[in-house]
Protein backbone atom coordinates (compact mmCIF):
# COMPACT_ATOMS: atom_id res chain seq x y z
CA UNK A 1 0.00 0.00 0.00
CA UNK A 2 0.98 3.62 -0.47
CA UNK A 3 0.90 6.30 2.22
CA UNK A 4 -1.81 8.13 0.26
CA UNK A 5 -4.04 5.04 0.52
CA UNK A 6 -3.58 4.93 4.30
CA UNK A 7 -4.57 8.59 4.48
CA UNK A 8 -7.77 7.73 2.62
CA UNK A 9 -8.43 5.05 5.26
CA UNK A 10 -8.43 7.76 7.92
CA UNK A 11 -11.66 9.15 6.41
CA UNK A 12 -13.44 5.79 6.55
CA UNK A 13 -15.82 4.49 9.22
CA UNK A 14 -14.01 2.89 12.18
CA UNK A 15 -17.11 2.74 14.40
CA UNK A 16 -17.50 -1.05 14.28
CA UNK A 17 -13.80 -1.76 14.89
CA UNK A 18 -12.10 -2.71 18.11
CA UNK A 19 -10.63 0.35 19.83
CA UNK A 20 -7.07 0.22 21.14
CA UNK A 21 -4.84 3.01 22.47
CA UNK A 22 -1.18 3.42 21.60
CA UNK A 23 1.44 5.87 22.86
CA UNK A 24 4.52 6.56 20.74
CA UNK A 25 7.76 7.86 22.27
CA UNK A 26 10.70 8.51 19.97
CA UNK A 27 13.75 10.68 19.44
CA UNK A 28 12.58 11.58 15.93
CA UNK A 29 9.40 13.21 14.61
CA UNK A 30 6.54 10.68 14.43
CA UNK A 31 3.30 12.44 13.30
CA UNK A 32 3.38 10.76 9.88
CA UNK A 33 4.16 7.40 11.47
CA UNK A 34 1.12 7.89 13.71
CA UNK A 35 -1.03 8.53 10.62
CA UNK A 36 0.36 5.41 8.95
CA UNK A 37 -0.34 3.22 12.01
CA UNK A 38 -3.88 4.53 12.36
CA UNK A 39 -4.48 4.11 8.62
CA UNK A 40 -3.08 0.59 8.60
CA UNK A 41 -5.21 -0.23 11.64
CA UNK A 42 -8.20 -0.02 9.31
CA UNK A 43 -6.80 -2.97 7.33
CA UNK A 44 -6.70 -5.00 10.56
CA UNK A 45 -10.14 -3.92 11.78
CA UNK A 46 -8.63 -1.78 14.53
CA UNK A 47 -9.48 1.75 15.60
CA UNK A 48 -6.08 2.82 16.95
CA UNK A 49 -6.12 5.99 19.04
CA UNK A 50 -2.62 7.41 19.29
CA UNK A 51 -0.85 9.63 21.80
CA UNK A 52 2.26 11.20 20.25
CA UNK A 53 4.85 12.21 22.80
CA UNK A 54 6.70 15.41 21.97
CA UNK A 55 9.88 15.13 19.93
CA UNK A 56 12.79 13.54 21.86
CA UNK A 57 10.92 13.40 25.18
CA UNK A 58 11.34 9.68 25.90
CA UNK A 59 12.66 10.08 29.45
CA UNK A 60 10.23 12.87 30.34
CA UNK A 61 7.24 10.74 29.36
CA UNK A 62 8.32 7.31 30.58
CA UNK A 63 10.17 8.05 33.81
CA UNK A 64 7.49 10.33 35.26
CA UNK A 65 4.56 8.22 36.43
CA UNK A 66 2.32 11.32 36.40
CA UNK A 67 3.10 12.14 32.76
CA UNK A 68 0.43 12.80 30.17
CA UNK A 69 1.36 9.52 28.49
CA UNK A 70 0.37 7.46 31.53
CA UNK A 71 -2.79 9.53 31.99
CA UNK A 72 -3.69 8.50 28.42
CA UNK A 73 -3.75 4.86 29.71
CA UNK A 74 -2.45 3.23 26.52
CA UNK A 75 -2.85 -0.45 25.74
CA UNK A 76 0.47 -0.31 23.87
CA UNK A 77 3.57 1.81 24.29
CA UNK A 78 5.90 2.02 21.28
CA UNK A 79 9.51 3.00 22.09
CA UNK A 80 11.21 3.98 18.85
CA UNK A 81 14.81 5.28 19.03
CA UNK A 82 16.62 6.11 15.79
CA UNK A 83 20.26 5.60 14.89
CA UNK A 84 20.52 9.12 13.43
CA UNK A 85 20.05 10.64 16.89
CA UNK A 86 22.50 8.22 18.51
CA UNK A 87 25.04 8.93 15.77
CA UNK A 88 25.26 12.58 16.87
CA UNK A 89 26.10 11.57 20.45
CA UNK A 90 28.52 8.88 19.21
CA UNK A 91 30.50 11.26 16.99
CA UNK A 92 30.67 13.89 19.74
CA UNK A 93 32.49 11.44 22.02
CA UNK A 94 36.17 10.52 21.89
CA UNK A 95 37.05 7.05 20.68
CA UNK A 96 38.14 6.05 24.16
CA UNK A 97 34.70 6.79 25.61
CA UNK A 98 32.56 5.26 22.85
CA UNK A 99 32.17 1.85 24.48
CA UNK A 100 30.81 3.63 27.55
CA UNK A 101 28.37 5.62 25.39
CA UNK A 102 27.06 2.39 23.87
CA UNK A 103 26.62 0.77 27.30
CA UNK A 104 24.83 3.87 28.57
CA UNK A 105 22.44 3.79 25.62
CA UNK A 106 21.65 0.13 26.27
CA UNK A 107 21.09 0.89 29.95
CA UNK A 108 18.88 3.85 29.00
CA UNK A 109 16.59 1.76 26.79
CA UNK A 110 16.34 -0.96 29.42
CA UNK A 111 15.30 1.57 32.05
CA UNK A 112 12.69 3.08 29.75
CA UNK A 113 11.21 -0.39 29.17
CA UNK A 114 11.25 -1.17 32.90
CA UNK A 115 9.46 2.05 33.78
CA UNK A 116 6.90 1.63 31.01
CA UNK A 117 6.06 -1.83 32.35
CA UNK A 118 6.02 -0.57 35.92
CA UNK A 119 3.75 2.45 35.49
CA UNK A 120 1.32 1.31 32.79
CA UNK A 121 -0.94 -1.65 32.18
CA UNK A 122 0.40 -1.84 28.65
CA UNK A 123 2.25 -4.05 26.22
CA UNK A 124 5.59 -2.42 25.43
CA UNK A 125 6.93 -2.57 21.86
CA UNK A 126 10.58 -1.65 21.24
CA UNK A 127 12.06 -0.93 17.81
CA UNK A 128 15.68 -1.75 17.11
CA UNK A 129 18.17 0.36 15.16
CA UNK A 130 18.81 0.57 11.45
CA UNK A 131 22.47 0.23 10.50
CA UNK A 132 24.47 3.06 8.95
CA UNK A 133 27.62 2.42 6.96
CA UNK A 134 29.20 5.82 7.52
CA UNK A 135 32.11 5.15 5.14
CA UNK A 136 34.75 5.99 7.73
CA UNK A 137 36.31 2.54 8.19
CA UNK A 138 35.07 0.67 5.11
CA UNK A 139 34.77 -3.10 5.55
CA UNK A 140 36.90 -2.87 8.70
CA UNK A 141 33.89 -1.25 10.46
CA UNK A 142 32.25 -4.64 10.93
CA UNK A 143 35.07 -5.81 13.20
CA UNK A 144 36.25 -2.50 14.70
CA UNK A 145 34.62 -2.13 18.12
CA UNK A 146 34.81 1.67 18.10
CA UNK A 147 32.97 2.07 14.80
CA UNK A 148 29.35 3.15 14.57
CA UNK A 149 28.42 0.04 12.57
CA UNK A 150 29.88 -2.40 15.12
CA UNK A 151 28.27 -0.46 17.98
CA UNK A 152 24.85 -0.50 16.28
CA UNK A 153 25.00 -4.25 15.80
CA UNK A 154 25.95 -4.72 19.43
CA UNK A 155 23.06 -2.53 20.56
CA UNK A 156 20.59 -4.50 18.42
CA UNK A 157 21.70 -7.78 20.01
CA UNK A 158 21.25 -6.19 23.43
CA UNK A 159 17.82 -4.84 22.45
CA UNK A 160 16.74 -8.38 21.59
CA UNK A 161 17.83 -9.48 25.07
CA UNK A 162 16.06 -6.51 26.67
CA UNK A 163 12.83 -7.42 24.87
CA UNK A 164 13.02 -10.96 26.23
CA UNK A 165 14.13 -10.05 29.75
CA UNK A 166 11.84 -7.05 30.28
CA UNK A 167 8.79 -8.70 28.73
CA UNK A 168 8.62 -6.36 25.74
CA UNK A 169 7.99 -7.12 22.08
CA UNK A 170 10.61 -6.39 19.44
CA UNK A 171 9.70 -4.67 16.17
CA UNK A 172 12.59 -5.56 13.87
CA UNK A 173 13.24 -2.39 11.87
CA UNK A 174 16.82 -3.46 11.10
CA UNK A 175 15.67 -6.51 9.15
CA UNK A 176 13.23 -4.33 7.21
CA UNK A 177 16.17 -2.15 6.13
CA UNK A 178 18.12 -5.26 5.13
CA UNK A 179 15.25 -6.16 2.80
CA UNK A 180 14.69 -2.68 1.36
CA UNK A 181 18.21 -1.29 1.36
CA UNK A 182 19.07 1.92 3.18
CA UNK A 183 18.59 4.12 0.12
CA UNK A 184 14.95 3.02 -0.04
CA UNK A 185 14.45 3.03 3.72
CA UNK A 186 15.24 6.62 4.62
CA UNK A 187 14.37 10.02 3.20
CA UNK A 188 17.28 12.36 3.95
CA UNK A 189 15.35 15.40 2.79
CA UNK A 190 12.46 14.64 5.17
CA UNK A 191 14.89 14.11 8.03
CA UNK A 192 16.68 17.43 7.61
CA UNK A 193 13.44 19.35 7.07
CA UNK A 194 11.22 17.75 9.74
CA UNK A 195 13.25 15.13 11.67
CA UNK A 196 11.16 12.39 10.03
CA UNK A 197 13.68 9.60 9.43
CA UNK A 198 11.90 7.23 7.07
CA UNK A 199 10.47 7.59 3.58
CA UNK A 200 6.71 7.67 3.15
CA UNK A 201 6.64 4.17 1.63
CA UNK A 202 8.76 2.84 4.49
CA UNK A 203 6.39 4.32 7.08
CA UNK A 204 3.66 2.16 5.55
CA UNK A 205 5.77 -1.00 5.98
CA UNK A 206 6.73 -0.07 9.54
CA UNK A 207 3.06 0.55 10.35
CA UNK A 208 2.23 -2.93 9.04
CA UNK A 209 4.94 -4.50 11.19
CA UNK A 210 3.56 -2.75 14.27
CA UNK A 211 -0.01 -3.77 13.43
CA UNK A 212 1.19 -7.36 12.88
CA UNK A 213 2.52 -7.48 16.45
CA UNK A 214 -0.60 -5.85 17.92
CA UNK A 215 -2.79 -8.29 16.00
CA UNK A 216 -0.95 -11.26 17.50
CA UNK A 217 -1.19 -9.76 20.99
CA UNK A 218 -4.95 -9.53 20.40
CA UNK A 219 -5.06 -13.24 19.60
CA UNK A 220 -5.18 -13.10 15.80
CA UNK A 221 -2.67 -15.83 14.97
CA UNK A 222 -2.14 -18.13 12.00
CA UNK A 223 -1.93 -21.69 13.30
CA UNK A 224 -2.02 -23.85 10.19
CA UNK A 225 -0.50 -24.00 6.70
CA UNK A 226 -2.47 -26.11 4.22
CA UNK A 227 -0.63 -26.91 1.02
CA UNK A 228 -1.33 -28.49 -2.33
CA UNK A 229 1.12 -31.09 -3.69
CA UNK A 230 1.58 -31.23 -7.48
CA UNK A 231 3.64 -28.26 -8.75
CA UNK A 232 3.57 -26.80 -5.25
CA UNK A 233 5.64 -29.13 -3.04
CA UNK A 234 7.28 -30.78 -6.05
CA UNK A 235 7.51 -30.15 -9.77
CA UNK A 236 5.26 -32.29 -11.92
CA UNK A 237 2.20 -34.43 -11.25
CA UNK A 238 2.74 -37.55 -9.17
CA UNK A 239 -0.23 -39.35 -10.73
CA UNK A 240 1.08 -38.84 -14.28
CA UNK A 241 4.86 -38.59 -13.90
CA UNK A 242 5.32 -41.24 -11.23
CA UNK A 243 7.74 -41.22 -8.30
CA UNK A 244 10.83 -40.98 -10.52
CA UNK A 245 9.38 -38.25 -12.70
CA UNK A 246 8.59 -35.53 -10.13
CA UNK A 247 11.16 -32.76 -9.68
CA UNK A 248 12.66 -32.40 -6.24
CA UNK A 249 16.16 -32.43 -4.80
CA UNK A 250 19.42 -30.71 -5.67
CA UNK A 251 19.20 -30.93 -9.46
CA UNK A 252 17.62 -28.28 -11.68
CA UNK A 253 14.23 -26.88 -10.74
CA UNK A 254 13.90 -29.52 -8.01
CA UNK A 255 15.94 -27.33 -5.64
CA UNK A 256 13.14 -24.73 -5.72
CA UNK A 257 10.68 -27.18 -4.20
CA UNK A 258 13.20 -28.60 -1.74
CA UNK A 259 13.85 -25.12 -0.37
CA UNK A 260 10.12 -24.49 0.00
CA UNK A 261 9.79 -27.77 1.89
CA UNK A 262 12.70 -26.81 4.17
CA UNK A 263 10.85 -23.61 5.10
CA UNK A 264 7.61 -25.50 5.72
CA UNK A 265 9.41 -28.08 7.85
CA UNK A 266 10.84 -25.29 9.98
CA UNK A 267 7.32 -23.90 10.45
CA UNK A 268 6.26 -27.36 11.63
CA UNK A 269 9.12 -27.43 14.16
CA UNK A 270 7.97 -24.02 15.40
CA UNK A 271 4.48 -25.33 16.06
CA UNK A 272 2.53 -24.42 12.92
CA UNK A 273 0.24 -27.29 11.89
CA UNK A 274 1.06 -28.49 8.36
CA UNK A 275 -1.80 -30.08 6.42
CA UNK A 276 -2.04 -31.55 2.92
CA UNK A 277 -5.03 -30.83 0.69
CA UNK A 278 -4.68 -32.51 -2.69
CA UNK A 279 -6.95 -33.70 -5.49
CA UNK A 280 -5.46 -37.15 -5.73
CA UNK A 281 -5.72 -40.74 -4.59
CA UNK A 282 -4.56 -41.05 -0.98
CA UNK A 283 -1.96 -43.75 -1.67
CA UNK A 284 -0.54 -41.95 -4.72
CA UNK A 285 -0.31 -38.64 -2.88
CA UNK A 286 1.43 -40.23 0.12
CA UNK A 287 3.99 -42.15 -1.96
CA UNK A 288 6.66 -39.40 -2.23
CA UNK A 289 6.48 -38.75 1.55
CA UNK A 290 7.24 -42.41 2.18
CA UNK A 291 9.55 -43.38 -0.67
CA UNK A 292 11.21 -40.45 -2.44
CA UNK A 293 14.78 -40.06 -1.11
CA UNK A 294 14.85 -36.29 -1.69
CA UNK A 295 11.64 -35.40 0.12
CA UNK A 296 12.29 -33.02 3.02
CA UNK A 297 8.80 -33.29 4.48
CA UNK A 298 7.91 -36.67 5.93
CA UNK A 299 4.64 -38.08 7.37
CA UNK A 300 5.69 -37.12 10.91
CA UNK A 301 5.78 -33.45 9.82
CA UNK A 302 2.17 -33.53 8.63
CA UNK A 303 -0.70 -33.03 11.06
CA UNK A 304 -3.56 -33.87 8.66
CA UNK A 305 -3.30 -35.48 5.24
CA UNK A 306 -6.37 -35.19 2.99
CA UNK A 307 -6.17 -36.45 -0.59
CA UNK A 308 -9.39 -37.16 -2.50
CA UNK A 309 -11.37 -35.77 -5.43
CA UNK A 310 -13.58 -33.35 -3.52
CA UNK A 311 -13.22 -29.60 -3.98
CA UNK A 312 -10.49 -27.90 -1.96
CA UNK A 313 -12.88 -25.69 0.05
CA UNK A 314 -14.74 -28.74 1.37
CA UNK A 315 -11.49 -30.45 2.32
CA UNK A 316 -10.15 -27.31 4.04
CA UNK A 317 -13.30 -27.25 6.19
CA UNK A 318 -12.69 -30.90 7.01
CA UNK A 319 -9.11 -30.09 8.08
CA UNK A 320 -10.42 -27.16 10.12
CA UNK A 321 -12.86 -29.48 11.93
CA UNK A 322 -10.14 -32.04 12.70
CA UNK A 323 -7.77 -29.42 14.09
CA UNK A 324 -10.62 -27.53 15.77
CA UNK A 325 -9.32 -24.11 14.77
CA UNK A 326 -10.91 -21.08 13.11
CA UNK A 327 -10.78 -20.58 9.36
CA UNK A 328 -9.05 -17.25 10.00
CA UNK A 329 -6.16 -19.24 11.52
CA UNK A 330 -5.42 -20.95 8.20
CA UNK A 331 -3.08 -20.14 5.30
CA UNK A 332 -3.64 -22.06 2.05
CA UNK A 333 -1.07 -22.30 -0.76
CA UNK A 334 -1.69 -23.75 -4.22
CA UNK A 335 -0.02 -23.14 -7.56
CA UNK A 336 -3.39 -23.29 -9.37
CA UNK A 337 -5.13 -19.86 -9.67
CA UNK A 338 -8.52 -21.57 -10.06
CA UNK A 339 -8.16 -23.44 -6.77
CA UNK A 340 -7.00 -20.27 -5.00
CA UNK A 341 -9.95 -18.31 -6.34
CA UNK A 342 -12.39 -21.04 -5.30
CA UNK A 343 -11.10 -21.11 -1.72
CA UNK A 344 -10.93 -17.32 -1.51
CA UNK A 345 -14.54 -17.04 -2.70
CA UNK A 346 -16.08 -19.81 -0.55
CA UNK A 347 -13.84 -19.34 2.53
CA UNK A 348 -12.94 -15.63 2.64
CA UNK A 349 -11.53 -15.94 6.18
CA UNK A 350 -8.70 -18.17 4.94
CA UNK A 351 -5.49 -16.37 3.89
CA UNK A 352 -4.71 -17.36 0.29
CA UNK A 353 -1.42 -15.90 -0.98
CA UNK A 354 -1.37 -15.24 -4.72
CA UNK A 355 1.70 -17.32 -5.57
CA UNK A 356 3.96 -15.99 -8.34
CA UNK A 357 3.80 -17.74 -11.70
CA UNK A 358 7.50 -18.59 -11.44
CA UNK A 359 8.16 -21.41 -8.90
CA UNK A 360 11.65 -20.02 -8.20
CA UNK A 361 9.89 -17.11 -6.44
CA UNK A 362 7.58 -19.23 -4.22
CA UNK A 363 9.74 -19.44 -1.10
CA UNK A 364 10.99 -15.85 -1.20
CA UNK A 365 7.46 -14.51 -1.75
CA UNK A 366 5.92 -16.49 1.11
CA UNK A 367 8.69 -15.49 3.50
CA UNK A 368 8.17 -11.82 2.65
CA UNK A 369 4.49 -11.88 3.71
CA UNK A 370 5.18 -12.44 7.42
CA UNK A 371 2.12 -14.70 7.61
CA UNK A 372 3.14 -16.43 10.82
CA UNK A 373 3.97 -13.53 13.13
CA UNK A 374 4.43 -14.49 16.77
CA UNK A 375 5.49 -12.74 19.95
CA UNK A 376 6.63 -15.74 21.96
CA UNK A 377 7.38 -19.45 21.80
CA UNK A 378 6.92 -22.20 24.37
CA UNK A 379 8.02 -25.82 24.57
CA UNK A 380 4.39 -26.81 23.90
CA UNK A 381 4.61 -25.19 20.45
CA UNK A 382 7.33 -27.60 19.42
CA UNK A 383 5.06 -30.53 20.28
CA UNK A 384 2.08 -29.15 18.38
CA UNK A 385 2.49 -31.22 15.20
CA UNK A 386 2.45 -34.36 17.29
CA UNK A 387 -0.62 -33.12 19.18
CA UNK A 388 -2.48 -32.38 15.98
CA UNK A 389 -1.68 -35.87 14.62
CA UNK A 390 -3.04 -37.31 17.86
CA UNK A 391 -6.19 -35.21 17.39
CA UNK A 392 -6.68 -36.71 13.91
CA UNK A 393 -6.62 -40.19 15.51
CA UNK A 394 -9.28 -39.07 17.99
CA UNK A 395 -11.49 -37.92 15.13
CA UNK A 396 -11.10 -41.28 13.38
CA UNK A 397 -12.07 -43.08 16.59
CA UNK A 398 -15.02 -40.74 17.15
CA UNK A 399 -16.38 -41.50 13.68
CA UNK A 400 -16.40 -45.25 14.45
CA UNK A 401 -18.28 -44.88 17.74
CA UNK A 402 -22.02 -45.40 18.04
CA UNK A 403 -22.50 -42.65 20.64
CA UNK A 404 -20.78 -39.58 21.98
CA UNK A 405 -20.78 -41.04 25.49
CA UNK A 406 -18.98 -44.17 24.31
CA UNK A 407 -16.41 -42.04 22.52
CA UNK A 408 -15.73 -39.86 25.58
CA UNK A 409 -15.49 -42.88 27.87
CA UNK A 410 -13.01 -44.63 25.56
CA UNK A 411 -10.78 -41.53 25.42
CA UNK A 412 -9.82 -42.27 29.06
CA UNK A 413 -9.14 -38.60 29.86
CA UNK A 414 -7.18 -37.75 33.01
CA UNK A 415 -6.63 -34.19 34.23
CA UNK A 416 -4.09 -32.69 36.61
CA UNK A 417 -4.76 -29.38 38.38
CA UNK A 418 -1.94 -27.17 39.66
CA UNK A 419 -1.46 -23.59 40.74
CA UNK A 420 0.60 -21.41 38.41
CA UNK A 421 4.37 -21.81 38.74
CA UNK A 422 7.34 -20.24 36.91
CA UNK A 423 7.58 -23.22 34.55
CA UNK A 424 3.97 -22.97 33.37
CA UNK A 425 3.87 -19.18 32.98
CA UNK A 426 4.98 -19.06 29.27
CA UNK A 427 2.25 -21.49 28.18
CA UNK A 428 -0.40 -19.79 30.34
CA UNK A 429 0.49 -16.37 28.90
CA UNK A 430 0.27 -17.86 25.43
CA UNK A 431 -3.18 -19.31 26.15
CA UNK A 432 -4.49 -15.96 27.38
CA UNK A 433 -3.27 -14.34 24.17
CA UNK A 434 -4.48 -17.03 21.77
CA UNK A 435 -7.72 -18.38 23.23
CA UNK A 436 -10.73 -16.64 21.75
CA UNK A 437 -13.71 -19.00 21.67
CA UNK A 438 -13.93 -20.47 25.18
CA UNK A 439 -12.84 -17.30 26.96
CA UNK A 440 -15.30 -15.42 29.16
CA UNK A 441 -13.50 -12.07 29.36
CA UNK A 442 -10.72 -12.40 26.72
CA UNK A 443 -8.25 -10.69 29.02
CA UNK A 444 -4.70 -10.95 27.68
CA UNK A 445 -1.78 -11.42 30.06
CA UNK A 446 1.94 -11.12 29.44
CA UNK A 447 4.47 -13.35 31.20
CA UNK A 448 5.57 -10.41 33.30
CA UNK A 449 2.02 -9.71 34.50
CA UNK A 450 1.55 -13.36 35.46
CA UNK A 451 4.86 -13.35 37.33
CA UNK A 452 3.60 -10.37 39.35
CA UNK A 453 0.43 -12.33 40.10
CA UNK A 454 2.53 -15.19 41.47
CA UNK A 455 4.07 -12.78 43.97
CA UNK A 456 0.59 -11.80 45.22
CA UNK A 457 -0.75 -15.27 45.95
CA UNK A 458 -2.76 -13.89 48.87
CA UNK A 459 -4.86 -11.95 46.34
CA UNK A 460 -5.23 -14.60 43.63
CA UNK A 461 -6.09 -18.29 43.37
CA UNK A 462 -4.97 -19.93 40.15
CA UNK A 463 -5.52 -23.17 38.27
CA UNK A 464 -3.59 -24.59 35.32
CA UNK A 465 -5.30 -27.72 34.02
CA UNK A 466 -3.39 -30.36 32.06
CA UNK A 467 -5.20 -33.20 30.25
CA UNK A 468 -4.04 -36.41 28.66
CA UNK A 469 -5.91 -39.33 27.11
CA UNK A 470 -5.16 -42.65 25.45
CA UNK A 471 -3.72 -40.90 22.38
CA UNK A 472 -1.39 -38.44 24.08
CA UNK A 473 -0.90 -35.36 26.24
CA UNK A 474 -2.73 -32.10 25.44
CA UNK A 475 -0.53 -30.10 27.82
CA UNK A 476 -2.04 -27.12 29.67
CA UNK A 477 -5.49 -26.55 28.15
CA UNK A 478 -7.40 -24.73 30.91
CA UNK A 479 -6.67 -21.59 32.91
CA UNK A 480 -8.56 -20.11 35.86
CA UNK A 481 -7.62 -16.92 37.74
CA UNK A 482 -9.73 -16.07 40.80
CA UNK A 483 -9.29 -12.70 42.49
CA UNK A 484 -10.26 -12.11 46.10
CA UNK A 485 -12.63 -9.09 46.12
CA UNK A 486 -13.99 -9.54 49.67
CA UNK A 487 -13.56 -11.84 52.64
CA UNK A 488 -16.15 -14.28 51.28
CA UNK A 489 -16.16 -13.65 47.50
CA UNK A 490 -13.89 -14.55 44.59
CA UNK A 491 -14.14 -12.87 41.19
CA UNK A 492 -13.47 -15.01 38.09
CA UNK A 493 -10.89 -12.78 36.44
CA UNK A 494 -10.07 -15.38 33.78
CA UNK A 495 -11.67 -18.66 32.76
CA UNK A 496 -10.54 -20.03 29.42
CA UNK A 497 -9.99 -23.34 27.71
CA UNK A 498 -8.20 -24.43 24.56
CA UNK A 499 -10.54 -25.19 21.67
CA UNK A 500 -8.74 -28.55 21.27
CA UNK A 501 -10.78 -30.09 24.09
CA UNK A 502 -14.13 -28.42 23.54
CA UNK A 503 -17.26 -30.55 23.98
CA UNK A 504 -15.39 -33.34 25.76
CA UNK A 505 -16.73 -32.52 29.27
CA UNK A 506 -13.43 -30.88 30.20
CA UNK A 507 -15.41 -27.67 30.75
CA UNK A 508 -17.56 -29.52 33.31
CA UNK A 509 -14.38 -30.70 35.02
CA UNK A 510 -13.06 -27.12 34.99
CA UNK A 511 -16.15 -25.70 36.71
CA UNK A 512 -16.29 -28.53 39.24
CA UNK A 513 -12.67 -27.94 40.24
CA UNK A 514 -13.05 -24.16 40.34
CA UNK A 515 -15.98 -24.42 42.77
CA UNK A 516 -14.13 -27.06 44.82
CA UNK A 517 -11.11 -24.74 45.10
CA UNK A 518 -13.28 -21.83 46.25
CA UNK A 519 -15.03 -23.99 48.86
CA UNK A 520 -11.76 -25.45 50.07
CA UNK A 521 -10.40 -21.94 50.70
CA UNK A 522 -13.50 -20.96 52.67
CA UNK A 523 -15.16 -18.65 50.14
CA UNK A 524 -18.95 -18.51 49.97
CA UNK A 525 -19.53 -16.89 46.58
CA UNK A 526 -18.12 -16.76 43.08
CA UNK A 527 -18.76 -13.78 40.83
CA UNK A 528 -18.07 -13.75 37.13
CA UNK A 529 -18.39 -11.60 34.04
CA UNK A 530 -19.06 -12.36 30.40
CA UNK A 531 -17.64 -9.79 27.95
CA UNK A 532 -18.82 -10.58 24.40
CA UNK A 533 -16.48 -10.49 21.41
CA UNK A 534 -17.08 -11.55 17.82
CA UNK A 535 -15.46 -14.93 18.66
CA UNK A 536 -16.69 -16.03 22.11
CA UNK A 537 -20.45 -16.27 21.53
CA UNK A 538 -20.28 -19.98 22.38
CA UNK A 539 -19.77 -19.12 26.09
CA UNK A 540 -22.46 -16.43 26.27
CA UNK A 541 -24.79 -18.74 28.24
CA UNK A 542 -22.10 -20.55 30.21
CA UNK A 543 -22.72 -18.99 33.62
CA UNK A 544 -26.46 -19.70 33.43
CA UNK A 545 -25.74 -23.27 32.34
CA UNK A 546 -23.65 -23.83 35.48
CA UNK A 547 -26.15 -22.40 37.94
CA UNK A 548 -25.01 -18.77 38.22
CA UNK A 549 -27.59 -15.99 38.63
CA UNK A 550 -27.32 -12.79 36.64
CA UNK A 551 -26.63 -9.62 38.63
CA UNK A 552 -28.73 -6.67 37.50
CA UNK A 553 -26.54 -4.27 35.55
CA UNK A 554 -26.86 -0.64 36.63
CA UNK A 555 -25.01 0.53 33.51
CA UNK A 556 -27.65 -0.32 30.94
CA UNK A 557 -25.38 0.63 28.04
CA UNK A 558 -22.78 -1.98 29.03
CA UNK A 559 -22.66 -5.08 26.84
CA UNK A 560 -21.09 -7.24 29.56
CA UNK A 561 -23.10 -9.25 32.09
CA UNK A 562 -22.22 -10.05 35.71
CA UNK A 563 -23.11 -13.32 37.43
CA UNK A 564 -22.98 -14.77 40.94
CA UNK A 565 -23.05 -18.25 42.49
CA UNK A 566 -23.43 -19.44 46.06
CA UNK A 567 -20.86 -22.23 45.98
CA UNK A 568 -22.78 -24.38 48.50
CA UNK A 569 -25.64 -24.55 46.00
CA UNK A 570 -23.51 -25.69 43.08
CA UNK A 571 -24.50 -29.07 41.62
CA UNK A 572 -21.44 -30.96 40.41
CA UNK A 573 -21.58 -31.75 36.68
CA UNK A 574 -21.02 -35.13 35.06
CA UNK A 575 -17.66 -35.38 33.35
CA UNK A 576 -15.67 -38.07 31.58
CA UNK A 577 -12.43 -36.43 32.68
CA UNK A 578 -11.00 -37.94 35.85
CA UNK A 579 -8.69 -36.10 38.22
CA UNK A 580 -5.20 -37.57 38.31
Amino acid sequence: MKFTELRKNLKKDYSTFRTVKMAIVADWSVPMLAQAIRGYGYEFGLDIHIYEAAYDQMEVELLDETSELYRFQPNYILIFPCIEKFQEKFYNTSEGERAEVVEHQIFRIRQLCKQANKHADSNVLICNYCEIDDGIYGNFAGSYKKSLLYSTRKMNIELGDIAAEENCYLVDICTLQNLLGRANMVDNRLYYISKTVFSMDTLVLIAKQICDVISVLLGKIKKCLITDLDNTLWGGIIGDDGLEGIQIGELGIGKVFSDLQLWIKELSRRGIAIAICSKNNQDTAMQPFLQHPDMILRPEDISVFVANWKDKATNIKKIRDILNIGLDSIVFIDDNPFERELVQTLLPEVAVPDLPKEPTEYAAYLKSLNLFETVQLSDVDRERTKQYREEAKRVVMRDTMTSLEAYLRDLEMVAEVKSFDPFSIPRIAQLTQRSNQFNLRTKRYSENELQVMLKHSEQFLTMAVTVQDRFGDYGIIGVVILEKISEDTLFIDTLLMSCRVLKRTVEEFLFNEMVRLAQGKGFLKLEGEYIPTNKNAMVSGLFKQYGFTEIENEQKSSVSTRWTLCVSEYISKKTFCEKG
